[in-house]
This record gives C-alpha cells, structure tokens and sequence, in this order.
C-alpha cells in the first residue's frame, strides 16, 4: 500500500472563506470609495452651516435635542443622540456606527465599539467599551436575563458613546451654534402664543397624572407667570420622562406641608368655630364655674 509522501492537515481556524474573502475584499473597497467621494467632492462649510442652522430651527428637531436625568441630588443636561446624527449630516462627509463586537453570556457584559469617522480629513473617533448586563434601579442593581432588555440596553449605551464620538469629531463652534439655535426655537416655540402653549404644556402633563401646582412648584412661580424659557424646560423634561430617564417622583415630588403651615392651620380651626371631635367627653356640654351652684 502506497502513503502520501504528507499527510494533508486539517483546516485551521484561520481559514478564510469565500463569503469572508469577498465581504473583506467588498469592506476595502467601500473604505476607498468613501474616501475618493469625500476628496472628489468636499463640503461646502457655508452650505452644511445653512444645513444646520434649517434643522435647529425646526420643532422636530429642537423637541428631541436635549436630555435630561436627575444625579446626585441634581440634574444633568445635554445634547441628545438626535441632534448629533442631524449635525452629522448636515456637515457631510462623516460616518458613524455602533458595533457589537461580543457578548459573554457567562459574565453577563457585551463588548460594543461606537465610532465616527471624518473621511474627508480621516480623522476617527474610537470608543470601545463594556457593557454589563445590569441596570441600576430602585436603589439597587438588577441583572438582566430576558435578551430584549439585553438588546435595549446595549442599544442605550452605545446611544450615549456614539453621541460623544460624534461630537467629539465635529467642530465645536459647529455645535454649540446648533445647541444655541435649538434653544431659541424652544423658547419661541411653533409660533403659538404663549399663553396657549402654556395651557398646551398643563394639559400635556396632566396626561401624566401631574398638576398644575406640581408644575408651578417646579419652576418657582405660577403658571401665569411662566415664560418662553420656562415650556423649553418643561418640553425638555416630558421628552426625558417619555424616554425613561428620569422618573416622575424624581422631577416633580409631592408637596411637602411644612411645619410653619401646620401651626398656622391649627391656629385658625381653634379661633374658628370648628365643633369639637367626637371623642371630647365635655363635647356638648355646658361646663360649671366651681362654687357658682351653676
């Protein structure tokens, strides 16, 4: 019986394939292509500002631009992921992606990569991170084991990252011009007057279960006195309780009687004429002066 001079060894994992082969080879050419379109055509900076400035000034956009969620006693405030994705194309030129690179089952985290990419000046803004498959609630950690929380919370996170790798590669002026023009469009709103939008923001919330006096407590004054700046905020903060980041026990607590309004109370029921409670064994009787037979 003959033998081959060499057995033939196994395929090893570094083998590639003819779909990986091609989706490599497809990969590289997307990557060049990008780059000749970008220096074949580059931006315009005076056309992507008249871009951006034409979304600022749009309510479907300035009412979705901004976060907000409690922390530390306080509140923190910023630019949404929807803001830098409408900078993003109105600047030109750029991509951005998150990617899942992994996910541990076994030590219940994913590794995610948000990127953005400047293909005119190839400038890259990389961020990998992990994500643990807990969230934060009531006080205490909860682990996630149904994949749908797991995808929504993989999906937040890379959200938050994609949004500074956005920002981080755009010019800054870029982007606090855009920040400016979306707050101006909040403050004069759809172009309604004020006092409707003021109506408009107490029933938007009353939708919630919160009063009026809720709302009034929150900014300070009363409802007639509210302003253009004082429905940004509150559209700001409904937009944020839509999208779970802060809680309505968190952003609008009860009315607390302070102890000054007790006294006060009490005061006023024992100058009044308020009948006594049922339990006063003198209630309802006449009381007799000591020695006066009476």
């Amino acid at each position: 019986m003959n033998f081959p001079a060499q057995m033939p060894t196994a395929p090893g994992a570094d083998r590639i394939g003819q779909g990986t082969a091609v989706e490599q080879s497809r990969a590289v050419a997307e990557v060049q292509a990008a780059i000749y379109v970008a220096r074949q055509f580059p931006r315009e900076i005076g056309r992507a500002r008249n871009s951006m400035q034409a979304a600022c000034q749009s309510m479907a956009l300035a009412g979705k631009a901004f976060y907000r969620f409690p922390r530390s006693g306080g509140a923190v405030e910023g630019s949404t992921i929807h803001l830098a994705k409408a900078l993003a194309q109105s600047f030109g030129n750029l991509q951005y992606g998150v990617t899942e690179l992994r996910r541990d089952d076994d030590y219940r985290q994913s590794e995610m990569q948000a990127w953005a990419w400047d293909v005119e000046n190839n400038t890259r803004h990389v961020l990998t991170f992990i994500v643990p498959h807990a969230r934060f609630a009531k006080g205490k950690v909860e682990a996630l084991i149904d994949l749908r929380d797991i995808y929504e919370n993989n999906a937040n996170n890379g959200a938050r990252r994609l949004r500074e790798a956005i920002f981080a590669t755009l010019p800054d002026w870029f982007v606090e011009e855009a920040e400016d023009l979306c707050r101006q469009t909040l403050n004069k709103g759809d172009g309604k007057p004020l006092p409707e939008r003021i109506e408009g923001a107490v029933q938007v919330f009353a939708g919630l279960g919160i009063a009026a006096d809720r709302l009034e407590q929150k900014l300070g004054r009363k409802r007639d006195q509210w302003t253009g700046p004082d429905i940004a905020q509150l559209l700001i903060t409904h937009k944020s309780i839509q999208r779970r980041e802060i809680a309505i026990e968190d952003e609008f607590p009860q009315a607390r009687i302070t102890g000054g309004e007790i006294k006060s109370k009490a005061s006023s029921k024992s100058n009044g004429s308020t009948p006594p409670p049922d339990d006063d064994p003198w209630a309802g009787q006449e009381v007799r002066k000591p020695g006066s037979g009476k």
